[in-house]
């Protein structure tokens, strides 16, 4: 049916007795005439085994609920993002950063006309497979992997793992191949000015990628989609103030210490950081509008010279006075003794074949396929990496462990 058809039959054809498929076709109707030509279509989502679409639920949109109704999303809640241990309900913790990107990125993209369903799927799913203590305890498990023949750790193949093969009792969720590259693709720690997207075709080209980056952490993939590239903006723009306003409450820095340049283009606190980026980003990116078919760009996600050049120094800021700070490292060295030990705990019971005698059941429930073709390694890796950081201490504890205090604020 095309286009103009569908607009006749939304416009002059009594409602439908089965009004989902009704609305299916004025969302597809909507997004050939509303989005960008270099959008990511929902109907082009393409998962590695297909599916019949069930009631009105385009494909992203599918995606993006089905990361929200996972274990690993509800464990996001107590899962550091940069500082741990701390007594403050008002401190960000992951689940409100991955909010924070995904409302954001959506900002972004609808005012640059792309799909905003895609958007949110990657936005909520970026940071699935992220372990307890945010970075630092992803450090201490790529060193603990390498230790035991695994490649190291990294958060983003983890999210994938977690998605595609731990979720459902081994059966993972069948996410469209666009949403699973805006996640393996994230890299929101990597400083960029501009992105531009690097066309896929399917998932064994796909899987190559993640071969490659698995091999080289510090290769740099760009994601398939304009979506996915917006996400990997917002990543930054969603945390970079943020974080600002977390130190400031823990007394960490003083807004009076933020650099002078920076707080002059991009305003002192994260509601005027957030807004200076998110209007540089508009402005500055390159995406023909709808109804533009005959344009030629490749499209690219960016911001002004000028703006990326501050936001640079202001992410060396953060670097240097919050998350490299001795107050927010004080504790890492003792949570590091926790996770060497915790991973050869399990270790040793899993080689012993005895983990039914351990008070957790180390993905014991999942297929037993996964079980059998696992090395142990892999699965004390997929294990802590899905712990909460509570979790992670009550575990350690139980060992024998000496675990951190908690604080209300920085001494």
């Amino acid at each position: 049916m095309g286009i103009s058809s569908i607009k006749n039959k939304v416009m002059t054809e009594p409602a439908d007795p089965r009004p989902e498929i009704g609305i299916a076709e004025q969302l597809k109707y909507r997004e050939q005439t509303h989005l960008s030509p270099l959008a990511a279509r929902s109907d082009a989502g393409l998962r590695r085994t297909d599916e019949e679409l069930q009631g009105y639920r385009q494909n992203y949109a599918q995606d993006a609920d089905r990361i929200l109704h996972s274990r690993s999303y509800a464990r996001y809640i107590d899962k550091t993002q940069v500082f741990c241990l701390i007594r403050n309900d008002h401190i960000t913790h992951r689940v409100l950063h991955v909010q924070l990107v995904s409302r954001v990125a959506r900002t972004i993209g609808r005012y640059l006309f792309l799909n905003e369903d895609l958007i949110e799927a990657v936005s909520l799913g970026h940071d699935i497979g992220h372990p307890p203590f945010g970075h630092a305890g992803e450090l201490f498990l790529a060193e603990l992997c390498v230790e035991h023949g695994l490649p190291a750790f990294q958060h983003n193949i983890q999210s994938l793992r977690a998605i595609e093969k731990l979720e459902r009792k081994g059966r993972g969720w069948n996410l469209c191949l666009q949403t699973l590259d805006g996640i393996l693709c994230h890299d929101g720690e990597v400083h960029q000015d501009r992105i531009t997207p690097a066309p896929l075709n399917n998932f064994t080209e796909f899987d190559l990628k993640v071969e490659l980056k698995s091999a080289n952490p510090a290769l740099d993939l760009q994601p398939m989609t304009l979506e996915g590239c917006v996400v990997r903006m917002a990543d930054t723009v969603a945390y970079i103030g943020r974080d600002i306003e977390d130190a400031i409450i823990l007394g960490l820095i003083k807004r009076s210490d933020l650099p002078e340049r920076c707080t002059e283009l991009l305003g002192e606190t994260n509601g005027t950081i957030v807004y200076s980026l998110v209007t540089d980003l508009i402005r500055h990116s390159h995406v023909p509008a709808p109804g533009n078919s005959g344009s030629k760009e490749s499209g690219s996600i960016g911001f002004s010279n000028e703006v990326a050049s501050v936001l640079k120094e202001l992410k060396d800021f953060n670097y240097q006075h919050i998350y490299l700070a001795p107050q927010t490292q004080e504790y890492m060295p003792q949570i590091k003794s926790c996770y060497r030990a915790l991973f050869e705990h399990y270790l040793d019971h899993l080689d012993e074949g005895t983990s039914e005698s351990l008070a957790v059941d180390l993905l014991d429930d999942l297929d037993r396929s996964y079980i059998e073709n696992q090395p142990a390694a892999a699965r004390v890796r997929d294990f802590i990496a899905g712990m909460t950081d509570d979790y992670f201490l009550r575990q350690a504890e139980l060992i024998g462990c000496s675990i951190p205090p908690l604080r209300y604020e920085f001494s």
